[in-house]
C-alpha cells in the first residue's frame, strides 16, 4: 500500500478513487490534484512510481488543501465555539438532536440513537382486583 501524507491508500483502486481515502479530499479535489501533478487518473495506485507519489504530495501541499488532522481540529473548534456561545445549533449538538431543522417526533434515529423502550412499572401498593 502506498502512503500519501500518512494515509494508506488501497493499491488496487484507481488513483483518483484512492485519493478520496484521505480525509478532506473528495472527487473534485482528487481530479484537481492529479491534474496539478500531471498524472493520469486511471492509473492504479500500485503502479505509481516514487516520483509520481512525491508529485501528488507536492500538489496537495501547494494547493493548500486542509486535510486529515488539521481539518478534524478545525471542525472540532467550530463545534466547540457553537456550544460555548450556547446558540441554537450548539445546544442541538450538545443534546444529540438534529441540527438542521429536521423533525424529531418521528425519525431522527441517526442523531438520537436506537430507541430506548420504556417498560411499565407496577405499583406494589396498588389495590388488587381480589376482595
Amino acid at each position: 500500500m502506498a502512503r500519501i501524507i500518512g494515509v494508506e491508500i488501497p493499491d488496487k483502486k484507481r488513483i483518483d478513487i484512492a485519493l478520496r481515502y484521505i480525509y478532506g479530499i473528495g472527487a473534485n479535489n482528487a481530479v484537481d490534484i492529479l491534474q496539478a501533478a500531471k498524472i493520469e487518473p486511471n492509473i492504479r495506485a500500485k503502479d505509481l512510481t516514487e516520483q509520481q507519489i512525491s508529485a501528488i504530495v507536492h500538489a496537495i501541499q501547494e494547493g493548500k488543501y486542509v486535510i486529515e488532522g488539521d481539518l478534524r481540529r478545525e471542525l472540532g473548534i467550530n463545534l466547540k465555539r457553537l456550544t460555548t456561545i450556547k446558540c441554537y445549533r450548539g445546544v442541538r449538538h450538545l443534546r444529540g438532536l438534529p441540527v438542521r431543522g429536521q423533525r424529531t417526533s418521528t425519525n431522527a434515529r441517526t442523531r438520537k440513537g436506537p430507541r430506548k423502550t420504556v417498560g411499565v412499572q407496577r405499583n406494589p401498593n396498588a389495590k388488587t382486583g381480589i376482595h
